[in-house]
Parts: structure tokens; C-alpha cells; sequence
């Protein structure tokens, strides 16, 4: 996946998942509704209402409805799940960082953890916060904390939680499924290096690379569960893009990643609507 543009190589992600999704569980309502003679959407409106199909039911076109909407209602189920449990753990650490930290006149608008270890993430929605320890504070200099600080500011501007979101639930409905592991790493390290992007805008990129070895070397503390935040498995192939920028794509094969991503997310539904 090309890094030099990690926001489209993200779009492209998105659509493969969303395509993935609505194929998989579309080929098989596809088969499930084809006594009907329809599209998707109209045979589960047509056998919702009871209406009986031109063309005689068998046994495998029962299997596939049964296997189709399983499918349907466990990726929808687990969506939900992993947004709800998100939300929960966010407010929960809300909660939590009104008792352990503090605000620091140094750093305004952002919390600061009282804590020896080095730390530096988001709390993302709707009430946003920044959070740093008192031992990133210790650990970076001035110009590397600005860096760092606007780092975590491109992810919540930038709703990267969604984005992540959707990869998150795919994996807890398939955790054995290599492919989906391989996606969801992929993506975690696309959208942080978004956000270096995004911070480049700011700050030199070599403070933001000297500051990610930092943490790399220190051992940062692992980023609380719902959180954005420094990565330590991911930091050198950061610094490597940040130190030595990959040539920028060409502008034709920019909307190449765009015209596939549009088909993508515009076929799939194809084959819900119209017979095919």
C-alpha cells in the first residue's frame, strides 16, 4: 500500500471494506432471492410482505437467506458493539483523568498525567482532549512536544477513531482471520502517519521524528484501550518517511486511487438493487 499519500491509501481501505462487506453478504441474499427474479432489496421487501416467488424454494436458497442475514446482523452487531464499548471506555478515562491529572499552564489545553512514564494521546469525540505525562514533558524538549502535541491534534481533528472503527469490529467478528489482522495494522499505521502529515504542516518533520524515537527508546506506555496514541511497534518506518519523503505520486495515478475507491464503494450496492 503506497504510503507517500496515507489518506488515500486509507479511502482505498475504507472502500475495500465496505465493498468486501456488501459483496460477501450480497452474493449470498443474491442467490437466497433469485426465485423472485429481482434484486436484492426487492426480494427482501417481497418476502417480508409474504409474497410468494414465481419460481419453487429449495433448500439451498433457505441456507443461503439464513447464511446472508447472519452474516448482515453480525457485522452490523459488531459495529455497533465496538462504537458503544469505545464511547464507554472513553468516558470511563474522562473520568478517570479528572482525578489523575492536571492542567499545566505550560501546555495549555491539554491534560497532563501524573505519571514517570512517557505517554502522549487523544481522547477523541466530542469532547476531545490531548493528554501527555509528566514524563513526555521530562523526556521532550520544547520544540519536540510541539510536534508531538500536534500530532495528537491532527487525529482528533481528522476523526481517525472512525476511521479505525470499522476495522476494529471486522477483526472482533473474524479474529482469526490473518487478512483482517493485516488490514486493521495497516490502517493503524496509514492514519498515523496522516496525522504526521497533518503535523508536518506545523513543526519540523525532523522534531517530530527525533521525538518518536524518544518514545521509542524509553518504552512508552501503552495507549489506553479507545485511545489514539504513540505506537512503539510502528515508530521506524515513521521516522524513515518522515527523515527520507518517498517522491510524491503523480496526479494521474492520484485519481486512479480515486476513480478505484468510487468503484469500489458504487459496485457493490449495484447488486443489491438491480438483478444481475
Amino acid at each position: 500500500m503506497d504510503l507517500t499519500r496515507p489518506r488515500l491509501a486509507i479511502i482505498l481501505w475504507q472502500s475495500l471494506g465496505v465493498c468486501w462487506g456488501l459483496a460477501t453478504t450480497g452474493a449470498m441474499l443474491a442467490f437466497a432471492v433469485q426465485p423472485y427474479d429481482v434484486g436484492i432489496l426487492p426480494g427482501l421487501i417481497a418476502f417480508a410482505q409474504g409474497v410468494a416467488p414465481p419460481q419453487a424454494w429449495d433448500a439451498l436458497h433457505v441456507l443461503a437467506l439464513i447464511a446472508g442475514l447472519t452474516a448482515l446482523t453480525v457485522l452490523v452487531a459488531v459495529l455497533l458493539t465496538a462504537g458503544v464499548q469505545a464511547l464507554r471506555a472513553r468516558r470511563r478515562h474522562r473520568m478517570l483523568l479528572a482525578l489523575i491529572s492536571h492542567d499545566d499552564p505550560g501546555v495549555p489545553g491539554v491534560r497532563v498525567l501524573a505519571h514517570p512514564s512517557a505517554a502522549a494521546y487523544c481522547v477523541p469525540g466530542l469532547r476531545s482532549q490531548v493528554v501527555v505525562s509528566e514524563g513526555a514533558l521530562k523526556l521532550l524538549s520544547e520544540d519536540e512536544l510541539a510536534a508531538v502535541l500536534a500530532h495528537e491534534a491532527a487525529h482528533v481533528r481528522e476523526r481517525h477513531d472512525l476511521v479505525l472503527l470499522p476495522f476494529a469490529a471486522l477483526r472482533r467478528a473474524l479474529p482469526w482471520s490473518r487478512v483482517v489482522a493485516d488490514a486493521q495494522a495497516q490502517v493503524e499505521l496509514l492514519v498515523e502517519m496522516a496525522a504526521d502529515d497533518r503535523a508536518r504542516r506545523y513543526c519540523s518533520p525532523r522534531r517530530l521524528a527525533t521525538a518518536l524515537l524518544r518514545f521509542g527508546t524509553a518504552g512508552a506506555m501503552p495507549t489506553p484501550h479507545g485511545m489514539l496514541g504513540v505506537h512503539v511497534h510502528n515508530v521506524m518506518a515513521r521516522v524513515d518517511r518522515l527523515i527520507k519523503p518517498a517522491p510524491e505520486l503523480a496526479t494521474s495515478v492520484r485519481y486512479g486511487f480515486i476513480a478505484l475507491s468510487v468503484t469500489l464503494v458504487t459496485a457493490a450496492p449495484v447488486l443489491w438493487v438491480f438483478q444481475l
